[in-house]
C-alpha cells in the first residue's frame, strides 16, 4: 500500500513538473511573434539563423541581411484554424558603399551594408460578443503587428554584426491598446564558403503595458507583460555538388526552454526547390509538442525580375487543422 502511494506521488509530481515547463512560454506574450517568417523559414523548421543563401529575412538574424543578392520582396499567407490569422511583409536590399584595390588588382566594396524591413500581423476575428444575458450583441476582433527595421554591417569577408528594432502594436478590445519596443542582436561568422555560424539575441525590452482604466476607470489596472528573452546558436552547411542547405539551431529562454530546430533545402531540379524541417523540440521537456514541416520553391526568370511561389505545410499540435502558408516573393 504505503509503496503504490509513493509511485503515485513519483508520478504526479513528475507530471506537474513538467506540464509547468511546457506552458509557461506557450502562454507567454508575443507568442505570435516565435511561430516563424514566410513559407521558406517555416518550412525549414525556423532553423535559419545561420542560412545566409536564398532570399533574407533580418527576422531570423539581422546579421544575415548584407549577403542577400539583389534586392528581396516576400509577402506569405497563413491558412489558419478557429479564425486566426497570420501575415508576413518583408523587403530586403544590399548596399555596396565605396571601392578599395585588391592586391591582384581587382577592386571590391569598401563596406557592404544590409538593410530589412518588415511587417508582421495577426490577429483573431469573429469574436462573438455578448451581454450579460448571453445574447450576441456583435463581433469582436484583435489584432497584433510587429513592425521592424534591421540594418547590418558586413565588417569582413568573415564576420557581420547586425541590429534590428521591433516595435508592437496590440489591439485586444475597444480602447485596451498597447505597444512595445523591442531589439534583436545577431552575428554572423563564415569559418569557410561551406559553414556558417550564428549568434543571436531577440526580444531584448520587448514587452506590452496595459491601462484598463479607460473601461474601468479608477476600477481599472496597470499590467507589464514582458516577453521572453531568446538566445540562439545556428550553424549551417552548404553542399555545393549536391545543392543541398543542411541548417540546425539550438535556442535558450528565460521562460525555462531549450529548443533545437532542424531543417533542409534541396535545389532538386534548376529552379525547384524541396524544404522539410521539425522545429521546437524542447530538450529540457520531451513533453512539448514537435512541429514537423515541409515546403518548395518555385522561380521563374522574367526579363530582370526573378518571381518565385513558396508553400509550407505545419502540422499544428491541438488545432482542428495544420498550417498551409503560401508566399510569393520577387527579386530584382
Amino acid at each position: 500500500m504505503i509503496r503504490k502511494i509513493i509511485i503515485q506521488i513519483l508520478m504526479l509530481s513528475s507530471f506537474a513538473f513538467a506540464q509547468a515547463s511546457f506552458s509557461e512560454i506557450s502562454s507567454m506574450t508575443g507568442a505570435f511573434s516565435r511561430m516563424g517568417f514566410g513559407a521558406r523559414g517555416i518550412g525549414m523548421g525556423n532553423a535559419m539563423s545561420a542560412v545566409k543563401e536564398g532570399n533574407l529575412v533580418s527576422y531570423y538574424n539581422p546579421a544575415l541581411v548584407p549577403f542577400q543578392e539583389g534586392n528581396s520582396f516576400q509577402t506569405s499567407y497563413t491558412f489558419l484554424s478557429l479564425d486566426r490569422s497570420l501575415n508576413f511583409l518583408n523587403f530586403t536590399k544590399r548596399f555596396e558603399l565605396g571601392k578599395k584595390e585588391n592586391a591582384d588588382g581587382t577592386t571590391k566594396p569598401r563596406s557592404v551594408v544590409g538593410l530589412s524591413v518588415g511587417l508582421i500581423n495577426a490577429g483573431v476575428s469573429h469574436i462573438d460578443a455578448r451581454d450579460n444575458e448571453g445574447r450576441k450583441t456583435g463581433d469582436l476582433s484583435t489584432s497584433e503587428n510587429q513592425f521592424f527595421a534591421a540594418v547590418a554591417n558586413r565588417f569582413s569577408e568573415k564576420l557581420s554584426i547586425g541590429i534590428a528594432f521591433k516595435f508592437y502594436y496590440y489591439k485586444l478590445y475597444q480602447d485596451v491598446t498597447s505597444t512595445g519596443l523591442g531589439f534583436d542582436l545577431g552575428a554572423l561568422y563564415l569559418l569557410n564558403d561551406q559553414m556558417t555560424f550564428s549568434f543571436m539575441v531577440s526580444d531584448i525590452n520587448s514587452k506590452y503595458e496595459w491601462d484598463t482604466g479607460k473601461i474601468y476607470g479608477s476600477n481599472g489596472n496597470i499590467t507589464k507583460n514582458k516577453f521572453p528573452l531568446l538566445k540562439k546558436v545556428g550553424f549551417s552547411y552548404k553542399f555545393n555538388e549536391q545543392k543541398i542547405i543542411a541548417a540546425v539551431e539550438f535556442e535558450n529562454s528565460d521562460a525555462g526552454t531549450n529548443f533545437l530546430r532542424i531543417g533542409g533545402e534541396y535545389n532538386i531540379y534548376e529552379n525547384f526547390l524541396l524544404r522539410a524541417g521539425v522545429d521546437k523540440l524542447n530538450v529540457s521537456n520531451f513533453d512539448f509538442p514537435l512541429r514537423p514541416s515541409f515546403g518548395f520553391s518555385y522561380f521563374y526568370s522574367l526579363n530582370s525580375l526573378k518571381l518565385g511561389i513558396d508553400y509550407a505545410f505545419v502540422i499544428e499540435p491541438y488545432s482542428s487543422s495544420d498550417q498551409h502558408i503560401i508566399g510569393i516573393n520577387v527579386n530584382f
